[in-house]
């Protein structure tokens, strides 16, 4: 067994105690590969930000995950290296059963999720609190999870969103243990979050989706206050992204993502970590079409990654500084 301290990883604890007392959300990251967490280390040392590394299973799978706890490790190093010693977590994201969170507790995960919103709402509790009572056991934090978000992320499919209710939080924290709650208000997984049809347009002319369940996340704040609340799917599928694929040969469907302004006015609350994932994929993939397109004779790796590493940096550093409001707060 690895523990998480031995790699220079912190648990979510006092970064989201911080967050919470600061009117700020952390960064959760997901990285499959050495480029992107590059990019993530380099962004968040610059912002002078806390950082959550994020993991799925899939990526887990894809990147192994003996390799995945040396990068973890080197990450640190390489946040010291570029001169700004960051407090980093590694985070399992979706974990859907027992021994995937105990395995990457093994491995020197310093912070698990226990997705059990797939399960009654009984089987849910005995499933978190199954992974509480391993977890807490060598301190690391659990993030449980009650609603269901909709769309595709690796292995996480669900058709509809399920709104949380706020009269099961309480209950929920208390007999789980978990120190976080991933909670279900409108935000949703994948690139492909909400269709034009399903938008209106704004004063500007700009399409906007629903907008976000403000009223169920300040009834959960009074009824479990002060305590971590996480929001998934909350990538903001740049426009100018979609374009840039789509005119270097992707075939990128219409879509629309949570607004920028409704992340950063969630993040003013008990919203103490916000998950982006598809925007970075967005980037990368928009900055290795256009050298693509430019260069088509280019065939080594490093003359199109580079640049996707390059542009993936830029777009965490603004989410860090415009949307999270966590530059500084390292």
């Amino acid at each position: 067994m690895v523990n998480y301290k031995d790699l220079g990883l912190v648990n979510s604890k006092e970064i989201f105690a911080k967050a919470i007392d600061g009117g700020y959300a952390i960064p959760a990251f997901n990285f499959n590969n050495m480029e992107q967490m590059q990019a993530i280390i380099q962004a968040c040392v610059e912002a002078k930000s806390p950082l959550i590394l994020q993991v799925s299973s899939g990526a887990r799978k894809y990147a192994n995950q003996t390799l995945l706890r040396y990068m973890a490790q080197g990450a640190v190093e390489y946040a010291k290296e570029l001169g700004y010693a960051i407090p980093v977590v590694l985070h399992l994201d979706h974990g859907d059963t027992f021994e995937l969170c105990k395995s990457c507790i093994d491995y020197g995960f310093s912070s698990v999720m226990i997705d059990g919103s797939a399960h009654t709402y009984e089987d849910n509790v005995a499933l978190t609190r199954q992974v509480v009572e391993y977890a807490h056991k060598y301190d690391v934090t659990v993030e449980g999870e009650l609603g269901v978000l909709a769309g595709i992320e690796d292995d996480v499919v669900a058709a509809q969103h399920v709104y949380t209710r706020p009269e099961d939080v309480e209950d929920f924290v208390k007999k789980t243990g978990v120190d976080s709650l991933a909670i279900s208000i409108g935000t949703s997984h994948g690139a492909n979050k909400f269709k034009p049809e399903q938008c209106t347009r704004n004063s500007e002319g700009i399409l906007v989706p629903p907008p976000l369940r403000f009223d169920i996340l300040k009834e959960i704040e009074k009824r479990i206050p002060g305590f971590p609340i996480v929001l998934h799917g909350s990538s903001s599928v740049p426009q100018d992204l979609v374009k840039s694929i789509n005119e270097h040969g992707g075939a990128l469907k219409d879509a629309i993502g949570i607004p920028e302004d409704q992340l950063r006015e969630a993040a003013k609350s008990a919203v103490c970590k916000i998950n982006i994932d598809s925007d970075g994929r967005l980037a990368m993939t928009a900055a290795v079409r256009e050298v693509l397109s430019a260069e088509p004779s280019v065939f080594d790796p490093r003359k199109y990654l580079g640049p996707a590493r390059e542009r993936l940096k830029q777009l965490y550093i603004h989410k860090c500084q415009n949307v999270l409001g966590s530059a500084g707060k390292a």
